[in-house]
């Protein structure tokens, strides 16, 4: 027994449609799932289903066959399932010519809309320049209409009317889809889509239609932007086609240099300060140029541990969202000298001495329990 689905169950229509029914559930189920518009998971089984489905009840003969003996008749399957019945349906006369034009940017009588293509370019700045938000200034190559064609590429800037798409810059062609023939709309390849051709090209810009300009642009670095912040600039990409259409947009993505002593966690800057034993002890205070030209004062309060963070509050990057600033976070470390003085050494040996042999153990032991009923 066949573990197809019942041809009529798949199309929704009653044993006793029209051929007008099944037509116009074949175009709405069709629509619903073709593969290059559907975004459900199994649309393309599906449209192979209800092709096969409309394939053999829009046939009469091959109809009666199906209402007699289903799926298995006596000599098996009588229709060779999808893709074996030989058929030869046009599927665009039944979806109409507006369903495959659309999936090419229109119909084939009219040309796409042309536009020059984007440009993308990186650009590098300082943490500074984010901590305070600054202008910019750059000069760099840009692709620019030929003056000499006016953007053509041809010779004069004349062109004439491409003789394959009859100026359309478009083409139809027929394509084998399972058992149906489907004429599809495809761009132009001896105009590239353009539905104008060159006699002779333009010698100063090789029949481009465009040239590489030196441009100066200014442009402002928002107060707290992000690595790969990326900034349009409408009309700077490369210029249209042949000089017809609107010009590419140019991006200027931002690439934040590493700071010498600063992290960024999003709105807060972090750093770790080494200090000797003696200042971890005693206490210090620590001052830094900050990103904003004024010194940033660090308070380490004595006994401090090496691990402790040190948080100084609004001094971080201005945050994008809900205003404000983030904090600067310090991360306390030990710092250990590689070599000491003898002096130095006798020094750390009187302050062992006079520390107490058990101070480590109970050290050790305080922590433990601060840890565990915490």
């Amino acid at each position: 027994m066949s573990d197809k689905r019942d041809y009529y169950e798949v199309l929704g229509v009653e044993k006793s449609a029209s051929s007008g029914d099944l037509k116009n559930a074949f175009r709405r189920l069709a629509r619903k799932y073709h593969p290059d518009r559907s975004t459900e998971q199994d649309a393309e089984e599906k449209f192979k289903e209800i092709q096969e489905a409309y394939a053999v009840l829009s046939d009469e003969q091959k109809r009666t066959q199906y209402d007699r003996f289903g799926h298995n008749g006596p000599q098996g399957s009588p229709f060779g399932g999808f893709g074996g019945g030989g058929f030869n349906i046009n599927l665009e006369d039944i979806l109409g010519g507006d369903f495959f034009s659309s999936f090419f940017g229109g119909g084939g009588r009219r040309r796409r809309t042309s536009r020059g293509s984007d440009i993308l370019l990186r650009h590098s700045i300082d943490m500074r320049d984010v901590y305070l938000g600054t202008e910019q200034e750059v000069i760099v190559d840009l692709p620019e209409p030929c003056d000499t064609c006016q953007g053509t590429g041809a010779k004069d800037g004349k062109l004439k009317t491409c003789a394959t798409c009859s100026g359309q810059g478009q083409v139809r062609v027929r394509q084998q889809v399972g058992p149906f023939i489907q004429e599809a709309v495809q761009p132009c390849r001896d105009c590239g889509g353009k539905g104008k051709t060159a006699d002779q090209p333009c010698a100063d810009c090789d029949g481009i239609g465009r040239q590489m300009k030196s441009s100066t642009l200014r442009f402002n670095v928002p107060e707290g932007a992000e690595n790969g912040t990326r900034m349009r600039m409408r009309g700077k990409g490369e210029p249209a086609p042949q000089g017809n259409g609107e010009p590419g947009d140019l991006f200027i993505e931002l690439e934040i240099e590493q700071h010498e002593w600063f992290e960024r966690s999003g709105s807060d800057l972090i750093m770790s300060l080494p200090l000797g034993y003696a200042d971890l002890v005693l206490g210090t205070t620590v001052e830094l140029e900050h990103l904003d030209g004024k010194a940033l004062s660090i308070k380490v309060p004595p006994y401090s541990n090496s691990g402790e963070t040190i948080e100084i509050r609004k001094r971080g990057l201005p945050r994008q969202r809900g205003g404000g600033r983030g904090d600067v976070v310090v991360l306390l470390k030990l710092h250990m000298p590689k070599k000491v003085a003898k002096s130095v050494r006798k020094s750390l040996d009187d302050v062992r001495s006079e520390l107490a042999p058990g101070d480590t153990l109970t050290s050790i032991r305080d922590d433990a329990e601060e840890r565990r009923r915490s």
